[in-house]
């Protein structure tokens, strides 16, 4: 099964006000193996590939159980977006930014990144008073 799936960026991160496309695809072998999950939206975070949108994240490898399943995997992502962990990089840069002490190089990245490539999208009814 392929599937796609739209994220907004956390509150209070520099991914806020954007929204991110994924792919998700689940093998023959899911639930027992997890299911592989890029992002196709150029995101600039340590733990996401900046070429291939790979994402490092433990519940996708080896801490994955069939009780997890596709929304909890898409909940860990926004949580590993709220708080990257700059000791597995898969993007060396971001993660030397962090790891450095340098936030602000780090904010200021992601954030015109998350401008360039996230913000064109929009949320149906995202205007919309209830």
């Amino acid at each position: 099964l392929r599937w796609m799936a739209l994220l907004r960026g956390p509150c209070d991160t520099p991914y806020e006000g954007g929204i991110f496309q994924l792919n998700i695809v689940c093998w023959t072998d899911y639930p027992l193996a997890p299911p592989s999950i890029q992002f196709v939206t150029k995101v600039f975070h340590p733990n996401v590939h900046f070429r291939t949108g790979d994402v490092c994240l433990d519940i996708l490898i080896q801490e994955w159980s069939p009780a997890c399943g596709i929304q909890a995997a898409c909940r860990a992502i926004l949580v590993l977006l709220s708080h990257p962990d700059a000791d597995s990089p898969l993007n060396c840069d971001a993660g030397n930014m962090i790891r450095g002490g340098d936030m602000l190089a780090y904010n200021s990245t992601a954030h015109m990144y998350t401008v360039e490539n996230a913000m064109f999208l929009t949320w149906p009814n995202r205007d919309k008073k209830e």
